[in-house]
């Protein structure tokens, strides 16, 4: 598959970036060689491949689940612009 420079334009449209001509003739070529690489991905055989969720073989440490305040809200509100009993101050913004 190969991107013609209209195509080039409207998915840089659609990604909300600006490009002149030079920069679609500069990055059309390498946006084809990205597409080009997928479809080679798609060519790989994975039919009896495992899925494998990590190269290495451990298991993660587990800690107890226990819910608390964190005891430390006076750092958590150190750098609050205002704050009341605990709590971030803002401004309101549903009538």
């Amino acid at each position: 598959m190969s991107l013609d420079k209209d195509t080039v334009r409207k998915v840089a449209s659609l990604a909300r970036i600006k490009m002149s001509d030079e920069e679609l003739d500069k990055y059309g070529p390498q946006l084809n060689n990205i597409i080009g690489f997928v479809e080679q991905l798609a060519e790989v055989d994975t039919d009896n491949v495992e899925p494998l969720p990590s190269p290495v073989d451990i298991a993660l440490r587990l800690r107890e689940d226990v819910v608390n305040d964190g005891g430390c809200a006076e750092d958590v509100l150190a750098n609050a612009p205002e704050e009341m009993e605990d709590f971030y101050v803002v401004p309101k913004v549903v009538e």
